[in-house]
């Protein structure tokens, strides 16, 4: 049996629409339930943060998780294919009436991504002070708290909505799929054969 760490979520409903494509049943969880057991298949559902961690320490065998968060947490996973779910930018936003002053010794930046942000910078010779956030990302600018943030961007509403423009895009995210380094190794030929099926179905 393979147990599968799904995000929360519309990516979480994607990926089960493609293993019914595939196993032509019905893949839903129960309301409010959090473990689904179907056929040869365990699905976990799991914050999208946490999902790297449940693949990383053996909870889960294999999970979907986006980009961002791989690279945000560096984690010690094997990744197996881009979905092509959830496309988002991780981007730069600046006050709608501003430029980004490089000049300054130092930048403040407000952002849920402090490893993401502080490597884009770092490439780029650019101090910051990374200011860790949870929510509400784009409060932090208006309010002085910040120069700028760094944040997930999917159509650029919500920056429009609060005074904010896209300064810079730092780069581009989509749902992968992730296998633990041990799974892969004791159940490779379940995982490989799952990982064949879901491939010819997000080509066509």
């Amino acid at each position: 049996m393979l147990s599968v760490a799904l995000p929360k979520g519309r990516i979480a409903e994607q990926t089960l629409e493609i293993f019914s494509q595939i196993f032509g049943d019905d893949f839903k969880f129960e309301d409010r339930k959090l473990i689904m057991q179907k056929g040869d298949f365990k699905f976990l559902m799991v914050r999208n943060q946490d999902i790297p961690t449940y693949i990383t320490e053996g909870a889960a065998d294999i999970g979907v998780v986006g980009l961002d968060v791989l690279e945000e947490h560096r984690c010690d996973v094997l990744r197996l294919l881009d979905l092509g779910l959830g496309k988002c930018r991780v981007c730069i936003g600046i006050k709608d009436n501003q430029e980004l002053d490089y000049t300054k010794p130092e930048l403040k930046i407000a952002t849920k991504m402090p490893n993401i942000t502080k490597n884009y910078f770092d490439q780029k010779g650019i101090a910051v002070k990374t200011i860790k956030l949870y929510g509400s990302i784009e409060l932090a600018p208006l309010v002085g708290l910040s120069d700028a943030i760094v944040d997930i961007v999917e159509t650029g509403t919500t920056m429009k909505q609060n005074g904010l423009k896209v300064a810079q895009e730092i780069m581009q995210s989509s749902a992968h799929l992730i296998a633990n380094k041990n799974s892969f190794i004791t159940k490779r030929d379940e995982i490989l054969s799952l990982y064949h099926k879901i491939n010819s179905i997000i080509q066509n």
